[in-house]
């Protein structure tokens, strides 16, 4: 089970670069880059809530669950 960061896509429709985001969030661009590679392993919520800022959308926007295959029950039975 793995939570992804989709910054690439909301960066995209709202036509940021990395190093404008990182400067308007607050963060440096090496850490906005290991969060957009969803490298992190946590995010404070308070980056959360300016990148939702910045960006004008909402977490489930830049969060997503993806359940990896071979842990279904299915597999287990």
């Amino acid at each position: 089970m793995t939570i992804c960061i989709n910054l690439d896509v909301m960066m995209a429709k709202r036509k940021m670069r990395l190093k404008q985001l990182a400067q308007e969030v607050g963060i440096t661009e090496a850490n906005l880059s290991i969060l957009k590679n969803s490298k992190a392993k946590a995010v404070r919520f308070s980056t959360l809530d300016k990148l939702c800022e910045v960006l004008q959308c909402q977490p489930g926007d830049l969060l997503e669950f993806e359940e990896n295959i071979k842990n279904t029950i299915a597999d287990d039975v």
